[in-house]
């Protein structure tokens, strides 16, 4: 089975500008996140898709690789497939799975990648996966840039929301707070019908892609990690981040690449 991990990354993100090169510990945050899934044993290469030629300068001086595309793409899974199309063409045949990893996730784990490529190398008929995740307080139950979700008795996606839900009025604080976390493995075939597919009036409502798998018929399967991570969304985000990486475990494995 060929699987690949591919990382969009842009510069020109709409809230947080210039947010791949921004520096945790001194190294930029899309080499973490490249870094830590070159450690997962199940993906057989990764790669950084990118319209920014200081992305792919960067990726190309700690060794890593990274494919240059369109700077037309509004949505990471269209960046995604158009990189998985370039690889596929480089090595001579198609991949099986790709796994795409948000770019601000400077946290993940290699387990995290694992944990979510399992379903489908256990089950055919699971088309993507994303991780899913605790929240742990109020606040951010209430903050519209952590994407929640609630999920069916089978584990697969009920709906997917930047406002608060479960709703707390009757009785929801006995259900657990859910979020989605960004790695989202797709078999391949499936990542180019979803771009195909039109976009979906809950997804513009809500901003969350994965919204359009639902609306259109198809499930996405939930896998829970207790694994503890964080986005980043804002610098204030990355000032949190880098305060909770003080004492992580994988850093010390590539923090020789410190610029």
């Amino acid at each position: 089975m060929k699987i690949i991990g591919i990382i969009p990354a842009r510069m020109e993100s709409s809230r947080y500008p210039g947010k791949p090169l921004a520096k945790i510990h001194g190294i930029p945050m899309v080499g973490h996140c490249y870094l830590r899934s070159k450690m997962c044993p199940l993906l057989d290469e990764v790669y950084v898709a990118t319209c920014n030629q200081e992305v792919v300068d960067y990726m190309n001086s700690i060794g890593g690789q990274a494919i240059m595309t369109a700077n037309t793409h509004e949505r990471a899974s269209d960046r995604a497939a158009e990189a998985m199309l370039k690889v596929e063409a480089a090595i001579g045949h198609k991949v099986e799975i790709v796994v795409m990893i948000q770019g601000d996730e400077p946290m993940l784990t290699p387990e995290m990648l694992t944990q979510a490529i399992a379903p489908m190398r256990a089950d055919s008929s699971v088309q993507v996966v994303n991780l899913v995740g605790d929240i742990a307080t109020r606040e951010d139950h209430d903050d519209p840039n952590e994407v929640k979700v609630v999920v069916d008795l089978n584990g697969d996606a009920l709906y997917f929301s930047r406002e608060p839900i479960p709703s707390w009025k009757k009785g929801g604080k006995n259900v657990p707070m859910k979020k989605q976390i960004c790695i989202i493995p797709f078999r391949r075939d499936f990542l180019l019908k979803f771009n195909q597919l039109p976009q979906t009036p809950l997804e513009i409502a809500e901003s969350v892609d994965m919204l359009r798998v639902l609306e259109s018929g198809y499930r996405v399967r939930m896998i829970p990690t207790m694994i503890e991570t964080y986005s980043v969304d804002t610098p204030e985000d990355l000032r949190d981040v880098e305060e909770a990486m003080k004492t992580d475990a994988l850093l010390a494995q590539y923090d020789h690449l410190r610029r």
